[in-house]
């Protein structure tokens, strides 16, 4: 057999066992989280003190965050983007005020979000004052000690304007050393163990964009709440978080966030390579993407996911996704393997993100 051949035998099986590990979760998961407008508002179950946006449950479908009690509208909003850019005040936080208005009630940010003045949380922070109790916030600590996680925790605590967190996350877990430095002695998990039982936060989760094995790692070790992870259309084609990642968190019935949905645009037809754009990250995109933004958010939508959070440069395009969110109809297995097999060529710049070596 040729090397071509194995190769395309390789991807077509790859592809195959990802439709066949998530179709079979994705029919039942959509269809037992999707609720009808009218019984999305509120939930009788919730926990107390919950967040609610009236304005939610007429924007889009809303779906359960894992056993948190909170329904989260398929549609979440990221600290990225405009939201970290210094001295962006203007831009940035009428993005998010904008977004509630709209019926975003899950606000993802992080530590590092921003660079040392970590704009990002400067920025929700401003709208928190008087918005708190509309939205699910999260954030993230980088650190992998009991001891500045604890410290990143109590500056972003007032950088947010809150004194509690609905989710605080373990950010950007990509390797095994990372993973037994967190577990052990004096490690991160410390951290957020004594937040919970201090009430600093209510939920615990981890976050992860390179590699699945890494994460299925972590969610062995202990019962997170929510995980957040990088899968979009190019997923199948390496390292796949599809494949076994996303089942085991089902089955766990934890709360899914999906991220980078467009590769920070490098998926996306309309993707112009320019040196402005690069993330410093490990592959370069110099070629247009192959996907409209509908197509792209669609795809992960259609996986068992509770919500997906995206960051925006401007109102105009906050809405635009918004609208997306509120007309999703959910994919066929043959739309998928489609948009999968059409990001092939664009693999690397799509998933930049991944572990390549």
């Amino acid at each position: 057999m040729s090397s071509d051949r194995f190769d395309q035998e390789s991807t077509n099986a790859s592809r195959r066992n990802f439709l066949k590990a998530t179709g079979a979760v994705t029919a039942g998961a959509l269809a037992g989280s999707l609720l009808p407008e009218t019984a999305a508002a509120a939930s009788p179950s919730a926990p107390p003190n919950t967040p609610f946006n009236p304005a939610t449950a007429g924007a889009m479908p809303t779906r359960n965050l894992g056993r948190t009690g909170h329904r989260a509208g398929i549609f979440s909003l990221g600290g990225q983007a405009a939201i970290e850019q210094p001295n962006n005040e203007g831009v940035a936080v009428p993005i998010i005020e904008r977004a509630l208005d709209l019926g975003v009630n899950y606000l993802d940010t992080a530590a590092m979000y921003g660079g040392h003045e970590r704009w990002s949380q400067r920025y929700v922070g401003q709208v928190m004052k008087h918005r708190r109790s509309q939205v699910y916030l999260a954030s993230k600590t980088h650190d992998r000690s009991r001891d500045g996680s604890l410290a990143l925790l109590e500056e972003s605590l007032k950088l947010l304007n809150t004194d509690h967190l609905d989710a605080w996350q373990l950010h950007h877990i990509d390797s095994q050393p990372d993973v037994d430095q967190i577990f052990g002695k004096g490690g991160a998990l410390e951290a957020l163990l004594h937040a919970r039982e201090q009430k600093m936060v209510r939920y615990l989760g981890v976050t992860g964009h390179s590699d699945p094995g890494v994460l299925m790692e972590c969610l062995r070790r202990f019962d997170f709440d929510q995980i957040l992870m990088a899968v979009n259309a190019a997923d199948p084609h390496h390292r796949s978080f599809s494949e076994r990642l996303l089942p085991m968190a089902v089955d766990k019935q934890m709360g899914i966030i999906g991220m980078k949905i467009p590769a920070r645009g490098r998926i996306l037809s309309s993707w112009q390579p320019d040196k402005s754009h690069d993330s410093g990250w490990n592959q370069p995109a110099s070629q247009p993407g192959v996907l409209a933004m509908k197509e792209a958010l669609y795809f992960t939508l259609s996986l068992p996911v509770s919500t997906v959070i995206i960051g925006c440069d401007s109102v105009a395009q906050l809405e635009e996704n918004v609208q997306l969110a509120r007309d999703f109809t959910p994919l066929s297995e043959a739309q998928m393997a489609s948009l999968t097999g059409r990001t092939e060529p664009i693999a690397k710049q799509a998933l930049f993100f991944r572990n390549w070596a």
